[in-house]
């Protein structure tokens, strides 16, 4: 773009054809967002050379396939189920994506992984806590295909603030193969803006800004992240609220007739095995309380992704379960 052929602040700019009169959005956004990476940098405690920031998440997984895949050439593994997301772009990209599927329990079965990965493989996913199931996966499982995997090693920690599992972030100085995904959608409660974080060596940063659209985040998205991440407190008091309200609600679910499972979760939702789900789930909408109908997906066979909502949300969610399912 016309502003990457100089660095700093200017006193007039007449390089990319804006309108001259000042009405605080008349100038293009800072392309590398350096403002907003240099306040992520010192709450993740990276280089902002080491961060990248897209237009949600799926722009980042976008440019990783665009980055490192060759069309009808190359492959990737997903830990499956998993975010739908890594498939659509893998068929938008014409990139073969072959899904490793974990245990009944939702774990890594390593010996399956590693024995998927040939010379075509370029990229494997690894969402953790995942989505939709809500576990965080066996760090020791992820760290042997990082050591034993020449690819690029994606772990997507979109929801990491509802965990206590210990961010893959602070690895990236061990693993030159490693990228880490966050969001600002989920802890943050900014998921209006589409605003995802991608955290990697800055060789590999320096290749995806090589793709990116110059200007693909706006200047009222930098200045609202901005202005919200001042709020550190607010974040932390929302997300212990909704651990709170996710152990209650999680023990209210299992007292029900004819819940079956309640999943473990480190996520801001739990995955709840049920008679009849996609009844239940048709229920709920007829009632103006919409849930994820995660039956179609393999493993997940009669079961609901049910997000923590309010205290107030979740007790009017409970009773009109109690009366369908009890």
């Amino acid at each position: 773009s016309a502003r990457d052929e100089f660095t700093g602040k200017a006193s007039i700019y007449l390089d990319a054809n804006e309108n001259p009169y000042d009405n605080g959005l008349n100038r293009y956004p800072d392309p590398y967002q350096f403002e907003l990476k240099a306040k992520i940098a010192d709450i993740k405690n990276v280089k902002v050379q080491q961060i990248i920031i897209g237009n949600g998440s799926d722009e980042i997984i976008d440019l990783l396939y665009r980055a490192f895949c060759e069309p009808q050439v190359d492959e990737v593994i997903s830990l499956s189920p998993t975010y739908g997301m890594y498939k659509v772009y893998a068929n938008i990209n014409n990139v073969e994506i072959k899904d490793c599927w974990l245990n009944s329990s939702f774990e890594i079965v390593e010996e399956d992984l590693l024995g998927m990965i040939n010379e075509k493989t370029k990229m494997i996913w690894f969402c953790s806590p995942n989505n939709p199931t809500g576990n965080s996966l066996n760090p020791e499982s992820i760290k042997k295909v990082l050591q034993n995997f020449k690819g690029l090693v994606i772990v997507d920690e979109a929801y990491i603030y509802f965990s206590d599992s210990e961010s893959w972030v602070n690895y990236l100085d061990f693993y030159p193969n490693l990228f880490v995904m966050q969001t600002l959608s989920k802890a943050w409660g900014l998921a209006g803006l589409r605003l995802g974080m991608g955290f990697a060596s800055p060789q590999i940063i320096a290749l995806l800004n090589k793709i990116k659209p110059p200007y693909n985040i706006n200047l009222l998205s930098q200045q609202t992240a901005l202005e919200q991440l001042e709020f550190l407190d607010q974040k932390n008091s929302q997300v212990d609220t909704i651990l709170q309200q996710r152990d209650w609600l999680s023990h209210e679910l299992k007292q029900l007739k004819k819940v079956h499972e309640v999943y473990p979760t480190d996520a801001n939702f739990v995955l709840v095995k049920m008679d009849n789900a996609t009844d239940i789930y048709n229920k709920m909408v007829e009632k103006s309380i919409i849930l994820r109908n995660r039956s179609t997906v393999k493993l997940c066979l009669d079961c609901i992704r049910i997000t923590i909502g309010t205290p107030e949300e979740n007790k009017e969610l409970l009773r009109n379960l109690a009366e369908l399912l009890n």
